[in-house]
């Protein structure tokens, strides 16, 4: 693809990335566990279609979406692996995700009556609420609950899940064994009425990486797939309680362009609310990137890369725009490749980094990267 039809900003994503990553994982769970990545949110920014090939062609075994619209997609272009929904479906759309072959988490008995209406057979996984408090049955209905989704004879139970509160978010984890516990829990409450559960599933991430424990049947792995650590705490308690060996490879690096270069005077402001005044002639690129593509405004105290040297942002980030100054580098020209997000030369820009900037987390930089934003897999 030539720089003319990428436009002025675009993505590159790094199919070789994404597949070490998934190996990475394949290398710590084995080869009789699942691996389900996590392709929702537009693949965590990454490009929902693309992505979720490339982590088959990888090894992985199922997908794991949001949205039915996701499944939808995944299905009208090939993807015939196992597609788990995390999210809720609507009563009205349950019976198009079970014709387009989903496993469905299940929670409530209003999605249990109406597969049961449906009359097709469907499999299900049932949530059950160990601490986080969102989706998720109840410890004390969890039977009663089984129970109910036993008189329907077209429904399978194939799977039992939770979702860890805090395990990437301190190095702390007691409370994650607790729930890791009550899971356990669950497991043996709903073997004791004669209920085999072929797919018992935990794991995130973190939990992937830090606990074998976790790994049961299958791991539902996220922004990791991507090359990203949950959290520094979650790459700290590896070095402390694993050891090295598994190593992540961010796969996205996020450009545009130089559209103009002009020379300020000292003492002359820049960009709205006049929050920055130039102290010096000031050599300036304005960059067409802000906001809307998903630039956090909050960045506005970082840089980017130009020819490898760092160009601190100057002024708000507009909707649309954002300026840049290029006093120390003065090789920068119209047109010139911009790094918002990846490596150039012997610097990065990590959406670690990034996330810092926007005194945000790194999930959430790369997934409101605007979805118009073209991503050219290389």
């Amino acid at each position: 693809m030539n720089n003319s039809s990428r436009g002025l900003n675009w993505i590159e994503i790094s199919k070789d990335a994404l597949s070490n990553n998934i190996k990475q994982f394949r290398n710590i769970v084995g080869e009789e566990v699942l691996i389900c990545p996590c392709v929702k949110a537009n693949a965590y920014g990454h490009g929902l279609i693309e992505s979720a090939k490339v982590f088959l062609d990888a090894g992985a075994d199922w997908l794991a979406v949001n949205a039915l619209y996701e499944a939808e997609e995944l299905r009208a272009n090939g993807v015939t692996a196992p597609i788990y929904i995390l999210g809720y479906v609507e009563l009205a759309e349950l019976k198009r995700a079970v014709e387009l072959g989903c496993r469905l988490v299940a929670y409530n008995r209003e999605i249990i009556a109406r597969l049961g209406e449906i009359g097709k057979p469907v499999k299900i996984h049932i949530k059950v609420e160990t601490g986080n408090n969102r989706q998720g049955v109840l410890m004390k209905d969890l039977i009663e609950f089984v129970e109910y989704v036993k008189s329907f004879e077209h429904i399978e139970i194939e799977g039992l899940t939770t979702h860890f509160a805090n395990v990437e978010d301190t190095t702390d984890h007691s409370y994650a064994e607790l729930q890791l516990a009550k899971f356990n829990e669950a497991i043996k409450k709903i073997e004791g009425i004669g209920v085999h559960i072929p797919i018992k599933h935990c794991a995130n991430s973190a939990a992937a990486i830090l606990f074998p424990k976790t790994h049961f049947q299958m791991v539902r792995v996220g922004i990791s797939s991507y090359g990203m650590w949950s959290s520094n705490e979650t790459y700290l308690s590896y070095l402390k309680e694993v050891g090295d060996g598994f190593k992540l490879i961010p796969a996205l690096t996020w450009k545009t362009k130089i559209a103009q270069i002009k020379v300020i005077p000292s003492g002359e402001y820049i960009g709205y609310g006049c929050t920055y005044k130039t102290g010096h002639e000031t050599r300036l690129a304005i960059l067409p990137v802000g906001y809307y593509d998903g630039y956090d405004r909050g960045a506005g105290n970082g840089y980017v890369l130009i020819h490898g040297k760092r160009a601190p942002i100057r002024g708000r980030i507009c909707m649309n725009i954002m300026m840049v100054e290029v006093t120390d580098i003065p090789e920068a020209k119209l047109e010139d490749e911009v790094i918002l997000i990846g490596r150039s030369g012997d610097d990065e820009i990590n959406a670690e980094q990034f996330a810092t900037w926007a005194d945000t987390i790194n999930y959430e930089v790369t997934t409101r990267i605007n979805e118009r934003i073209p991503r050219i897999f290389i």
